[in-house]
């Protein structure tokens, strides 16, 4: 099967205008079907915070989008960011193969590499240790009791990786700040979503790291807290 005949299931759509087996994702179309999360324009907000981030370091840069998905950041942040090489990496062959397909409908296939593993090992062996400018995340982030309870609704039409964050909705949070450690350069970033209330987490995950500098906030339309963003201390 080749990566442009990739078959997509329709679902429901997440933007309006955009065909029932598209989305559209910061001016992008892009494929997206059952086996991964559907890009939602709330994440727009972390996409416009790491072009901001992207924007203040000239000349070639490397970015990290774990937990990829359909790499709707990363195929964004390649579009507008020429001379970034992005690392696209999630743990199912599913989300691999529509990222990739979506690098190469966007002519970015050679900018946008695809990597399948457990989170950062997705990278070992690859050289990229302290070299990483930024990393950027839209990690599952709800615990899994409350996707049981209420919010079971989301699994009929994408996948429970995509959403379950473990017994307090932070696993996976957990694991990123700890282990992009190993990848972030000295001054480079870390970006990421996260849920609701979940701001006092997310900066004390940072924090006991003790690797980068204050958390600071973006905050949505209704003025939420949703994304977090660290600069990688220069002393290590």
């Amino acid at each position: 099967m080749t990566l442009t005949s990739l078959p997509l299931t329709p679902g429901p759509d997440a933007h309006s205008g955009a065909a029932p087996d598209r989305v559209t994702f910061m001016g992008l179309s892009l494929r997206a079907d059952g086996a991964v999360l559907r890009p939602r324009a709330e994440t727009e907000l972390l996409g416009r915070q790491a072009q901001a981030i992207l924007a203040r370091r000239p000349g070639a840069q490397i970015v990290v989008d774990m937990c990829c998905g359909s790499g709707n950041l990363a195929v964004a942040l390649a579009h507008g960011h020429p001379q970034a090489l992005v690392y696209a990496c999630d743990l199912t062959q599913e989300c691999v193969d529509v990222a990739q397909a979506n690098a190469v409908d966007h002519g970015l296939n050679g900018r946008v590499l695809v990597r399948r593993g457990d989170m950062f090992a997705a990278l070992y062996g690859v050289g990229l240790e302290h070299r990483v400018d930024l990393v950027v995340c839209n990690p599952p982030y709800i615990s899994s009791g409350r996707l049981e309870r209420d919010r079971s609704h989301l699994l009929r039409e994408e996948p429970r990786e995509a959403f379950d964050g473990g017994p307090y909705g932070i696993s996976i949070l957990q694991r990123m700040a700890r282990e992009s450690i190993r990848f972030i350069k000295p001054g480079g970033w870390i970006a990421f979503e996260f849920g609701h209330g979940q701001e006092l987490q997310a900066k004390l995950l940072i924090d006991r790291t003790r690797r980068f500098e204050p958390v600071t906030f973006a905050h949505d339309e209704t003025g939420a807290p949703r994304v977090a963003m660290a600069r990688r201390r220069g002393d290590g």
